[in-house]
């Protein structure tokens, strides 16, 4: 009986496993705090950091955070790096803080995030943790007036197919996955404890307009336009170069089709003449002939992540866009007043 009962908890507790994915992304507003200084402090250099909290439901609590010190290609660095969180988290955990591990955040320019080193990170955080986000931050775009903060997460069809390391063609049409589909952004909430609302209210001041204010008036956005211009270009010339890897795939499966159909010929002419004389025929497949080889196919990965990137890019330069011929027309009308 305590086993059928058992068995059934957990049954329950498996089904309420796949039936909560992740929701909301629910961040306290002093660990925003100190992302947005962290990666401020040391910009343009990229920093990482760890974030700590709990696993809730479809909802993934940030309660806390403590950045990472930055690393050098070296692994005794490294294997210091690893000593330094694992002592951090002791540290928190003594003093009865939240030492669970919920993902990484990370600083970022332009949004030029979406590479193959984020990829394997996710794929390294989730063989240890069920369900990881990692915070991106840009500095560069919060400039522009704008909270460049992101939760990303990988989609799991994505990464079913990254642990089969099968990126070919077929296998993409198989699980209907497209450059889209291999990021999940979670929408981000912010959330402050009712002492902390309270005590924010009483330092708010008088005068509603602050310095702040005025920046999100600043007509000149060129130096981040052409910065956005530059980086769509290389990764025009980069995909570019994917195309040319594709393209002499499909060139060399060509030829090598045209060259087995050429010996396929070849050989039922002579087994023809070989019936003709008595003799047994050959078989018409030869496994030991470089032409019956088959071609690897390039990955397309690289590719899905260049094209997620160039839409990345045109979203953001579209969106600047916008913003900026707003207050040019807004300066218009000042000035015809």
């Amino acid at each position: 009986m305590a086993n059928s009962m058992a068995r059934s908890f957990l049954q329950v507790a498996a089904t309420e496993e796949v039936a909560s994915p992740l929701r909301v992304v629910q961040i306290e507003g002093l660990v925003i705090l100190k992302i947005i200084k962290h990666c401020k402090e040391f910009s343009p250099a990229l920093v990482t950091g760890q974030l700590l909290g709990l696993d809730v439901g479809s909802v993934l609590e940030v309660t806390n955070c403590f950045p990472f010190p930055i690393r050098e290609e070296d692994e005794e660095i490294e294997a210091d790096g690893a000593n330094y969180q694992l002592e951090m988290m002791r540290c928190l955990r003594e003093v009865n803080v939240d030492n669970n591990t919920v993902g990484w955040y990370q600083s970022t320019i332009l949004g030029s995030y979406q590479t193959v080193e984020l990829i394997e990170t996710f794929m390294n955080y989730q063989e240890n943790i069920r369900r990881c986000v990692c915070i991106i931050y840009d500095p560069s775009r919060s400039n522009q007036g704008v909270l460049a903060l992101k939760a990303l997460k990988l989609s799991d069809s994505f990464m079913e197919l990254y642990r089969a390391n099968s990126f070919t063609g077929e296998k993409l049409r198989e699980k209907n996955l497209s450059w889209v589909d291999i990021f999940e952004e979670i929408p981000i909430k912010v959330a402050n404890s009712a002492l902390i609302s309270a005590f924010m209210t009483e330092l708010e001041s008088d005068t509603p307009v602050t310095q702040c204010d005025y920046d999100h008036l600043q007509l000149s956005t060129t130096p981040y336009m052409e910065r956005n211009m530059e980086f769509l270009i290389e990764c025009m010339d980069d995909l570019s170069m994917e195309q040319q890897k594709f393209q002499f795939y499909y060139r060399s499966l060509s030829r090598q089709q045209a060259q087995q159909q050429s010996w396929l010929q070849k050989r039922r002419s002579e087994n023809m003449a070989r019936k003709a004389v008595g003799e047994e025929p050959l078989p018409e497949e030869d496994p030991s002939n470089p032409i019956f080889k088959p071609i690897p196919e390039p990955s397309r990965l690289e590719s899905f992540l260049i094209t997620n990137q160039i839409a990345n890019y045109c979203n953001q330069i579209n969106g600047v866009a916008g913003q900026s011929f707003n207050r040019l027309y807004l300066m218009k009308s000042l000035l015809d007043k």
